[in-house]
């Protein structure tokens, strides 16, 4: 058996923690949207906050990239406040 070296074990143990950490952020994204897209139609600005404060932590922690972030944030942006006939 390969004797492995101190520095490689503790880059698995790393890489085990944030992939559990990028999975956590992603699954709350994945939740907020799918409760946005559940709730009635003037109930969900609320839902859109919570979408926004997601979004905005998994980018600020690196999860996933701005552009990635802005680009969701647009989306349920626009579905909300088109189909209350609010245009923004």
């Amino acid at each position: 058996m390969p004797k492995v070296k101190l520095s490689v074990k503790k880059r698995e143990r790393q890489n085990i923690k944030r992939r559990l950490r990028n999975l956590r952020y992603k699954k709350w994204i994945k939740e907020a949207i799918k409760k946005f897209l559940n709730a009635k139609e003037n109930e969900r600005e609320k839902f859109l906050r919570e979408i926004y404060e997601a979004v905005d932590k998994a980018v600020k922690v690196g999860v996933i990239h701005r552009n990635k972030g802005a680009r969701i944030k647009s989306k349920y942006a626009k579905l909300c406040f088109v189909k209350q006939g609010k245009e923004k």
